[in-house]
Parts: structure tokens; C-alpha cells; sequence
């Protein structure tokens, strides 16, 4: 394997993206079906998110099966919906005895306004997300969620930028 500074090189992650770059949007998935410890840090004006609060210490569930970034604000939180579907057919999930349950965090930015505010990630997107994933190259910019993502908004869309996403890994020798 070789080592590319990015999410996938780490044991047991994969990464899958999907985007229209014609609605400029899209969703980033990143699966971890063996189970990782999360944690969050949310910030900003109008967070939108989904099982974000797992995430806090002192919860019950204490590993995550993925994490989806998403555009679409938050009716691209459906995108979620999908990669749970897709982990259930895996049978990946917190066993309840009666079911396993996927645990999907999931937060959103803002893209509706640079794009086609009608085209949003949705659950077959979440879904086509996890069977493109792969512990191959990683897309950074305009790839999944950073599809339509632009940072410099704070005086309108006058002032923004196009920006995009990223990921960064560090090996720690143990």
C-alpha cells in the first residue's frame, strides 16, 4: 500500500464519493465497518447534522460504521439513510439482539446556493457512495461533498470561493 497522506491510509477505512458536478453537489462516505471511535467538534452558524450527539463521550455506542459529509444543507441529510441501508445488507451495525443497527453520523454544508438547489444528495447517493468506495487515491476538491462547497460567505455569495474537500493522515509508529 502506499502511503498518500489521506483517510485511506488507514487500516480497515474506505472512502467512497459520488457528485454532479452539473447540480454541484455531492456526498463523501467513509466506512469503517469494523467499527472506529468517533468524536465531533461542531462548529458554525447553522450546523446540520444527524447522530452527531453518538459522537459525545459518555453515550452508549461507543464505535461508528461510517461517517457521511454531505451537501444539499439538510435534505442531504437523507444521504445517510442510504449508506445505513447498505450497511445493514452487510450486516454491519450495533447488535441489538433483534437487528444490527448501523451507526451513520452524518453533517451537511451549504451548497444550494451555488448549484441547482434542486438536486441534493439523497439516499441513492449515500448508497452509490458506499459501492464506489475503496481504500484506493483518495479525490480531494471538487469531489463528493466538495462538489459545491465555498468558504468566504460571511458578506453573501459576492464574496465566496470556490474551496473543496480534504483529508490528511498521520502515521504515529504504533
Amino acid at each position: 500500500m502506499s502511503i498518500t497522506n489521506s483517510l485511506v491510509d488507514v487500516p480497515g477505512i474506505l472512502v467512497g464519493q459520488i457528485e454532479d458536478l452539473t447540480a454541484l453537489t455531492g456526498c463523501s462516505v467513509v466506512l469503517c465497518t469494523a467499527g472506529a471511535v468517533g468524536g465531533v467538534d461542531q462548529r458554525g452558524g447553522a450546523p446540520g447534522t444527524r447522530e452527531t450527539d453518538l459522537l459525545r463521550p459518555m453515550h452508549l455506542v461507543e464505535k461508528v460504521h461510517a461517517v457521511v459529509l454531505t451537501g444539499g444543507s439538510a435534505f442531504g441529510l437523507d444521504a445517510a439513510t442510504g449508506v445505513v441501508r447498505y450497511l445493514e445488507e452487510q450486516d454491519v451495525g450495533f447488535d441489538v439482539r433483534v437487528a444490527r443497527v448501523p451507526i451513520v453520523p452524518a453533517a451537511v454544508i451549504f451548497d444550494l446556493g451555488i448549484g441547482d438547489p434542486k438536486v441534493r444528495p439523497d439516499a441513492e447517493m449515500g448508497y452509490r457512495a458506499c459501492l464506489a468506495a475503496s481504500d484506493q487515491s483518495l479525490h480531494e476538491g471538487n469531489a463528493g461533498a466538495g462538489a459545491g462547497a465555498t468558504v468566504g460567505k460571511i458578506l453573501g455569495m459576492a464574496g465566496a470561493m470556490k474551496s473543496g474537500i480534504g483529508s490528511a493522515s498521520r502515521d504515529l509508529g504504533g
